[in-house]
């Protein structure tokens, strides 16, 4: 997501937290291909109301309100507009992580490395209570957030920064020279699933499919990441909490 305003009580100042969009296209209409197939959304009734929070360059949303196949009425919300594709979808701009929807609206809900951006654990809370309540009965969802243990920190780019205590990451970009403020909060696995479950969400764990479906989608002609990808899942449960992204689809209880 271009990331959200930090904020208590889900408002705030925008300033105090930066755009963060990914703006490469291609790479927007892959990440579509892959929700979609993760989610088997090809085998779902249509016509499909689809909400992507945290809608970036518009890029997904694209994918899926101009789908050759598939019937998709989609709404999209950032808090910031870095979009550069603008057809087959509804944007709204929004203030915190209030979404502007009646309850039971959509039958898809998609957060892609969104909550990570929205604030502190009250607000990522409240982000994931209000896709509880936008998301109907017998509706799916899609998230993604980078892990904590992750080596590399994805929006800075270095090693080691999200291991570290809260009020020390910042010191450290500006030691490294990377940036002014760490303005993100990643999670662990077992963080993310208790907000899930405390949200009222069920939820599994799909981050070893999703790293074999990326591989399948953007990686076919690499023998190594193919053999990779045809590992056992016994080779990768033990590894599932220091996996970069952690990725979960879930469900209202």
């Amino acid at each position: 997501m271009t990331d959200q305003p930090h904020h208590k009580n889900c408002e705030g100042d925008s300033s105090l937290r930066m755009p963060h969009a990914a703006l490469d296209m291609r790479s927007r209409q892959l990440k579509g291909l892959k929700i979609e197939r993760l989610l088997d959304l090809e085998n779902l009734p249509k016509p499909l109301r689809v909400l992507e929070v945290g809608t970036g360059s518009g890029g997904i949303a694209h994918y899926f309100g101009t789908h050759p196949r598939m019937r998709c009425i989609v709404d999209a919300v950032d808090v910031y507009d870095n979009r550069l594709v603008l057809d087959g979808y509804h944007y709204q701009q929004v203030m915190g992580t209030v979404l502007p929807f009646e309850n039971d609206s959509f039958d898809v809900v998609v957060t892609n490395h969104v909550i990570e951006h929205v604030g502190d654990e009250q607000a990522q809370r409240h982000h994931l209570s209000e896709l509880h309540r936008v998301l109907r009965t017998g509706g799916i969802g899609y998230i993604a957030v980078p892990n904590r243990w992750m080596l590399i920190e994805p929006h800075f780019r270095l090693a080691f920064l999200s291991w570290m205590p809260r009020s020390w990451r910042t010191p450290y970009l500006h030691l490294m020279r990377k940036g002014k403020r760490y303005d993100c909060e990643p999670l662990q696995l077992s963080q993310l699933e208790n907000f899930l479950a405390q949200a009222g969400f069920g939820y599994e764990n799909i981050s070893i499919d999703a790293m074999r479906t990326t591989i399948e989608i953007e990686h076919s002609q690499s023998f190594v990441l193919n053999v990779l990808r045809n590992l056992p899942d016994r080779v990768w449960v033990p590894l599932l909490n220091v996996m970069p992204t952690l990725i979960y689809r879930f469900w209202p209880q």
